[in-house]
C-alpha cells in the first residue's frame, strides 16, 4: 500500500525520475521516515484483527446496560397493519394509540399527563429494549377545556398541547432518552382566541426548548405537515438526526386550498365565494385558484420533498418499526452524552409541579 501526494507517472513527466508510487510513499517511508500512517502490517487479515483491537478501544455507552436485562420484542400487533391503518386521504381520521402499537415493543406505551392538551400524546415505550420518548398528533375532535361541551380538530397546536410536549421534550433531553416526533399536523391554532392566549410565546417556548436539547430527535412525517408546526414539531430546520418521510406525506407551508384562498383573497368575500359577477373574470379567478392548488398539492409529493433535499429519506410503512430501532440503537451507541441508568427515566417532580396540582 502507499499514499502519496503525486504519483510516480507524474513525477515522471515533471522531473524525469524514474521511480515507482512504493518508493515515494510506502510504508517504509510513511511508517518509519515521515511518521503519516502508524503502524505496519503483513496482510490483509492482521490488518482486520489490528482494526478490531482499536475499535474496542473507543469509548461507548455499553448499551446492553440500558437495556437492563430487555431484549428487543416485536410489537403484539404487527408492523406492516400500518399502511391499512393510515388512510391516504389526509382528511379521514385514525387513532394515533394504533400507531404506538405497531411501534413499540410489546405494544406497549406509558402515556404522560394524558389529561392534559389531548390533542397531543406523548410518553415512553422501548424499541429494542430501549427507552425512547414518543410525541404524536392525535386525530379527530377532541374536548376542549376552555369552552365545556365543546370539542374542536386534532391535529393542530393548541396551549396545553405545547405546553406539555416542551415540558416531555425537557425531560427526555434532561435524561438523554431520545426523542420521535411523529408528525401529523395541520399548523397552530390560529384566531383572537389563540392570540389571547398567548399562542406565540408557548410556541416561541417550544421551538427554543427543541433548539437546545442536546439528546438525539428523530422526526418522522406521517402523513400531513403543514405550516408552523411543522417547524415546531422538530422539523428539517431545527436540526433533527433524521427526518423520515412516509410515502403517503404532504409536507408544505400550507395547503393548496389555503394558499389559493390567500393569493386571491381580495377577490373573496368572508365565505370565500367569489364577489365578481363578470363571468369572464369569475372564470379567471375561478382557474387562477385552481392552479395554485393543483402546484402546491404537486410540491407536496414526499419524492419532490426529497429530491429538494426537504426530507433525509422515504419509508414504506411497514418498515417504519424497524428503522426507528435501529435509529433509536444508534443513538444509545453514541458516545459522550450523559443518560441517566432507567428506570428511574426521569424525575417527575417538574412535570407534576406543571401539571399535577391543576
Amino acid at each position: 500500500a502507499y499514499m502519496v501526494i503525486a504519483g510516480a507517472a507524474l513525477i515522471k513527466g515533471a522531473k524525469s525520475t524514474k521511480i515507482t508510487s512504493l518508493d515515494i510513499g510506502g510504508p517504509e517511508v510513511h511508517v518509519h521516515q515521515s511518521g503519516c500512517a502508524d503502524a505496519r502490517v503483513p496482510d490483509d487479515e492482521t490488518l482486520l484483527v489490528e482494526l478490531r483491537r482499536e475499535v474496542a478501544r473507543l469509548p461507548g455507552s455499553a448499551i446492553e446496560f440500558y437495556r437492563g436485562g430487555r431484549g428487543a420484542a416485536p410489537p403484539v400487533h404487527p408492523p406492516r397493519e400500518l399502511a391499512g391503518l393510515l388512510p391516504v386521504d389526509h382528511r379521514q381520521t385514525y387513532d394515533a394509540t394504533q400507531v404506538l402499537a405497531r411501534l413499540t415493543d410489546h405494544s406497549l406505551f406509558w402515556e404522560l399527563m394524558p389529561d392534559r392538551g389531548r390533542e397531543m400524546i406523548c410518553g415512553i415505550g422501548t424499541l429494542g429494549g430501549l427507552y425512547a420518548g414518543f410525541i404524536i398528533n392525535r386525530q379527530g375532535l377532541v374536548d376542549d377545556p376552555d369552552h365545556p361541551g365543546r370539542r374542536r380538530p386534532g391535529g393542530t397546536l393548541y396551549r396545553d398541547g405545547i405546553a406539555k410536549i416542551s415540558t416531555f421534550s425537557r425531560a427526555c433531553d434532561s435524561d438523554g432518552i431520545p426523542l420521535f416526533w411523529l408528525q401529523d399536523i395541520s399548523g397552530f391554532d390560529i384566531g383572537a382566541e389563540a392570540e389571547r392566549q398567548g399562542l406565540l410565546a408557548y410556541g416561541s417556548n417550544l421551538i427554543y426548548t427543541n433548539s437546545t436539547n442536546t439528546t438525539p430527535m428523530f422526526t418522522v412525517l406521517l402523513r400531513k405537515c403543514s405550516g408552523a408546526g411543522y417547524y415546531a414539531m422538530a422539523g428539517m430546520p431545527y436540526d433533527p438526526v433524521v427526518q423520515l418521510s412516509t410515502t403517503i406525506s404532504r409536507l408544505s407551508v400550507m395547503e393548496g386550498r389555503t394558499l389559493a384562498i390567500a393569493t386571491y383573497n381580495t377577490r373573496l368575500d368572508d365565505n370565500f365565494e367569489i364577489v365578481s359577477r363578470d363571468p369572464e373574470e369569475r372564470r379567471s379567478i375561478e382557474e387562477g385558484m385552481a392552479a395554485v392548488s393543483r402546484r402546491i398539492e404537486a410540491d407536496m409529493d414526499p419524492y419532490v420533498a426529497a429530491r429538494q433535499m426537504d426530507t433525509d429519506e422515504i419509508v414504506e410503512l411497514g418498515e417504519l418499526r424497524d428503522y426507528l430501532q435501529a435509529l433509536c440503537e444508534m443513538a444509545y451507541q453514541a458516545p459522550g452524552h450523559r443518560r441517566i441508568k432507567n428506570p428511574r427515566i426521569w424525575t417527575m417532580h417538574d412535570l407534576q409541579a406543571l401539571f399535577g396540582a391543576g
